[in-house]
């Protein structure tokens, strides 16, 4: 894998960085690097998520998924950190004799759809919540339940829990002696990916998790104490510096469909770990091809704002464009889908040069376990260092538990004075 930082340069683009500004911002890397590897060492909380490649026991997973090989669908419930990792990876995998869903919102119609569409008798549920009281996940899983009661499944024969070492779920678990294995100490979700709370889907989908964490543990072993050698670091460093200078916006887009929802994954992780003090860039998703037909002009000819994050696999499968007696298609004959999607990549990206609008080269060998375990690790590496050159709390998440307690003083969970802001909204309607 390597990561292309020369359209983020002055030379390519007005807003881009000077040699002597990435020079000066290495000293800083540095230190950082000290910190993120004495924080690995101390097994700090946030910090410890970078072990994951070496710690996570995927036999214990393999083990744990083995008596559900019958399975023909897994049904994933959780949400954001405990939801996303899981999907990323099974999208990104592809195709697999057992199909992955997930449920992550409470929207009643979505669920019952889901629900409705499943071979409940064949399917595996795969409850993930670190604490065991998260609400969405919980009121969902209490709804399948339910729904395996009615069409005559014991649940407790098609059930897998990821928990906390305590807590409601864990407890759960114990009472119905359901296989339970354990969410890492010291991770945040959105950090979880290569441990049981994303791989689990993954190996019932029949993926190799061993080459995901190789994967994983080739770009940890990349990790140097500067970012003219570490494509981490390197990727984290320029979107903090452009963000100095009122890049603020991050687009990510993959070139390959199987990473759309690699996209989403990344939203969550910049927008949660950095947005902080008034400070972060934010995340916004992208397709490509796809997208160059709709969000590509707002990059190039609107505000100068935006770092465009462009990912491609340099392997995969290909399809042949047939020859055509059009006249103004006969360029296309003879080439390959892939030559096509190339040809879109390079474009945008030359195109968001000439627009002045810094982007930066992702490239991963192919869209396999190991590629798929690389990348996932090397923006989180790149996360966390940009956390330490913001100088936020990088593995906290205070804004979003706010809302967590006033959603649960409204639902009676208890006194919480965060509820009292909702009936307190200004309102002006519009009839």
């Amino acid at each position: 894998m390597n990561i292309d930082i020369g359209n983020a340069m002055a030379e390519a683009v007005g807003t881009g960085l000077t040699e002597a500004e990435l020079q000066s911002l290495d000293e800083r890397v540095s230190k950082a690097h000290d910190r993120i590897q004495q924080g690995r060492e101390d097994d700090t909380f946030g910090y410890v998520a970078l072990n994951l490649p070496s710690d996570t026991d995927a036999a214990e997973i393999t083990e744990t998924v083995e008596p559900f090989t019958d399975s023909t669908a897994v049904l994933t419930v959780g949400i954001g950190g405990s939801a996303l990792g899981a999907a990323t990876l099974t999208s990104a995998l592809g195709p697999s004799p057992v199909d992955h869903y997930v449920l992550d919102n409470v929207d009643p119609e979505r669920t019952t759809a889901v629900l409705e569409s499943l071979p409940l008798e064949s399917t595996v549920v795969n409850v993930v919540s670190k604490s065991g009281t998260t609400a969405e996940t919980l009121a969902t899983f209490l709804v399948v339940r339910e729904a395996m009661e009615e069409a005559g499944v014991d649940w407790t024969e098609r059930t897998i829990v990821t928990t906390g070492s305590e807590g409601p779920l864990r407890t759960l678990a114990g009472e119905h002696d359901l296989p339970a294995l354990n969410v890492p100490e010291g991770v945040p979700g959105r950090f979880s990916a290569l441990s049981a709370v994303g791989l689990v889907p993954a190996a019932l989908c029949g993926h190799d998790i061993d080459a995901l964490l190789a994967g994983g543990q080739t770009a940890s072993e990349s990790l140097e104490g500067s970012l003219f050698e570490s494509p981490a670091y390197a990727y984290g460093a320029v979107a903090y510096a452009l963000d100095q200078r009122g890049i603020g916006t991050n687009v990510m887009m993959p070139y390959a469909e199987g990473l759309e929802v690699f996209a989403e994954w990344f939203a969550q992780l910049w927008a949660e770990s950095l947005g902080k003090d008034g400070q972060g860039q934010t995340p916004v998703r992208a397709l490509g091809a796809t997208d160059q037909h709709s969000q590509l002009q707002l990059y190039r000819a609107g505000p100068t704002d935006k770092l465009v994050t462009l990912v491609r696999p340099t392997e995969r499968a290909d399809r042949d464009i047939p020859e055509t007696d059009i006249p103004e298609l006969s360029y296309l004959g003879g080439n390959t889908l892939g030559t096509l999607l190339d040809a879109e990549f390079e474009a945008t990206e030359a195109s968001l040069a000439a627009a002045d609008q810094p982007n930066v080269r992702i490239e991963l060998d192919a869209l396999d376990a190991h590629g798929v375990g690389e990348l996932l690790y090397l923006m989180e590496a790149a996360c966390i260092l940009a956390g330490e050159l913001y100088g936020v709390e990088t593995f906290t998440q205070p804004a979003v538990e706010w809302g967590k307690r006033a959603a649960r003083g409204l639902l009676g969970a208890g006194e919480f004075e965060e509820a009292a802001a909702v009936s307190a909204k200004h309102r002006l309607l519009i009839d």
